[in-house]
């Protein structure tokens, strides 16, 4: 699986989070809002746009309805991966079950991990997967599938910012990062992490409770 997009990708989303003047990063306690940014003028005053995550429609494992609404005002992480992945997915998704283990259980936090290879990876599929992985319901963890376009689209385009594709040449057939994308409550992106690197996985881990405390105050 090719990782050199991660990195890319990370590059570019930090300085844009730099040049919006967006916080500290992981080290700090406010979190930069990544991602493209707009401005409007309104009543004179110009208002910041930040990207968000558009609407979306997917089903998990237990195959329910998955939507923005289902993660409205909760802080979450994403990722996209393939059952039949050869490389990256199995370290992913072992680092992924350390964050599910920590937050399982507060309400206002979930993770969505979406297949990149819905014609394989179906609902049934999904639902034997998240048990070997030791995830006995979709209560916190989704793992979704869905149109593929649609899951490409919310991947690479309008969505997550992160690429995710059919490649002949890549192993498994499919090309997608390792990142996992921290979303706050208002969908905008607040960090990416290497999903393959214990290090920043638990930089991530660090992190979620700096968003998670606004439901505190």
């Amino acid at each position: 699986m090719k990782k050199i997009t991660l990195q890319v990708i990370l590059a570019l989303v930090v300085f844009a989070a730099v040049l919006n003047g967006c916080g500290k990063g992981s080290s700090g306690q406010q979190l930069p809002i990544l991602g493209r940014t707009d401005y409007k003028e309104v009543g004179g005053k110009v208002d910041t746009i930040y990207h968000t995550i558009p609407s979306f429609q997917f089903v998990d494992q237990d195959s329910a309805l998955v939507t923005e609404a289902t993660v409205d005002n909760k802080i979450y992480v994403a990722d996209f991966f393939f059952g039949t992945c050869p490389t990256i997915c199995p370290v992913m998704k072992q680092q992924m079950l350390r964050v599910y283990e920590e937050f399982k259980d507060n309400p206002n936090f979930a993770i969505l991990s979406h297949t990149i290879d819905p014609d394989h990876d179906t609902v049934a599929y999904l639902k034997d997967f998240s048990e070997r992985l030791g995830v006995p319901d979709n209560k916190t963890w989704h793992f979704l599938t869905g149109n593929k376009d649609e899951i490409y689209e919310i991947g690479s385009g309008s969505g997550y910012l992160v690429p995710v594709g059919e490649d002949k040449d890549a192993p498994g057939g499919y090309i997608h990062s390792g990142a996992f994308i921290l979303v706050d409550g208002q969908r905008r992106i607040r960090g990416m992490y290497d999903g393959t690197d214990p290090k920043q996985v638990t930089a991530l881990m660090s992190d979620i409770p700096k968003l998670l405390k606004a439901y505190d105050e």
